[in-house]
């Protein structure tokens, strides 16, 4: 669960989990287009695909190939268990 917090850290990270959440199944080069148009951020590709294998290794990004391309989807299920854990007061 230490990565999931390491990679929620992070503000670029949370702008790819923000336009993630808008639309999924976004290629690296669709992401760092909305991440400059959008939230401002003008880092390079390579720095925007490293902020994503991150999201990746903990859980919070799914990925899959179709020919030259890869997709990126937002996964959820790391942030359940947080929540779980640590339900919000009723």
């Amino acid at each position: 669960m230490g990565d999931v917090y390491r990679a929620l850290a992070d503000p670029t990270r949370r702008a790819l989990l923000d336009e993630l959440r808008k639309r999924g199944d976004q290629t690296l080069f669709e992401l760092c287009v909305r991440l400059t148009a959008t939230h401002g951020v003008s880092s390079s590709r390579q720095a925007i695909s490293q902020h994503l294998d991150v999201l990746e290794a903990a859980g919070l990004v799914v990925t899959r190939r179709q020919g030259r391309f890869k997709y990126h989807d937002l996964d959820t299920s790391p942030l359940r268990a947080v929540v779980e854990r640590w339900p919000l007061p009723e």
